[in-house]
């Protein structure tokens, strides 16, 4: 008797793998001239989120391409019935979130492709191994931009080997174009919620409470818009009154806002002359 174990994290040997790099903003053309000329005939196609995907999966209709979308926010009946037009033919191209990445058995599925690389890199096999199954090789095809280049060096970490590159013609990749933090993106005006990493050189975004001081931060800024600061009054002062718009007390010494005057009995208080 033999009883033989695929290792974790192994991607089968029926896959042949292949990274193409394309440019973050002409992936969907790159995709859809892949389907036209025939290359691609039937492919389950991976995005990074479900808005992605929806919008993708629109973009490629309008492109003459019958594509559905298959991901958590469609109901039990849409994943359904994308899924079995998809196996019936009448869908070339399902695009899906992770949610399809494990327990989604399609027979002969010829491609997959990852129109966005995972953010983890365990993700990226358990993609691929939607095809090249029971004996039949399939084509993982992965769409590689400036932005994801070390999530590709993670993928090649876990696999321990490179995966084999080639360029489209016409798609070139333009060397001009600077790496952006995948997530921090800004599509149709709204910030998407961030996932990923500070590029290097870029720093972290600071979350700073409006109307407060952070520790090591000095004073902050004054608007009109938000609630008023509370005024704080100097120790050798209580019991005196003191006008709004005098200064801001911080620990001991008050300071006055920009293009506030100090007033005498502050002015006293820090030793200085009033403006």
């Amino acid at each position: 008797a033999t009883v033989q174990v695929t290792p974790r994290n192994t991607a089968t040997e029926l896959v042949r793998q292949l990274v193409i790099p394309v440019d973050r903003e002409r992936k969907r053309e790159l995709l859809s001239t892949l389907v036209r000329s025939g290359r691609i005939d039937q492919a389950l196609v991976f995005m990074r989120t479900k808005h992605g995907a929806s919008r993708l999966a629109d973009q490629l209709v309008r492109d003459g391409i019958a594509a559905a979308p298959i991901h958590g926010n469609r109901s039990q009946a849409q994943r359904v019935r994308a899924l079995t037009d998809f196996k019936a033919g009448r869908v070339a191209v399902l695009v899906a979130t992770d949610l399809a990445a494990r327990g989604i058995d399609i027979e002969s599925l010829p491609h997959v492709v990852n129109f966005e690389l995972p953010m983890v890199a365990e993700d990226y096999v358990h993609r691929i191994g939607r095809t090249g199954r029971a004996g039949v090789d399939g084509d993982a095809i992965s769409f590689v931009c400036v932005d994801e280049r070390g999530l590709l060096r993670d993928i090649e970490r876990l696999l321990r080997r490179p995966i084999p590159t080639e360029v489209v013609p016409g798609f070139e990749p333009d060397p001009t174009i600077r790496p952006e933090a995948i997530g921090r993106r800004v599509e149709r005006g709204r910030p998407m919620p961030g996932r990923g990493r500070p590029m290097p050189g870029q720093a972290a975004p600071h979350h700073r409470t409006p109307g407060r001081v952070a520790p090591g931060h000095g004073v902050a800024r004054h608007d009109a818009s938000r609630r008023p600061p509370t005024i704080q009054r100097h120790p050798s002062h209580r019991g005196q009154p003191q006008r709004p718009g005098t200064g801001i007390g911080i620990g001991r010494q008050p300071i006055a806002l920009p293009g506030e005057r100090l007033s005498r009995a502050a002015a006293a208080a820090t030793g200085s002359r009033p403006g």
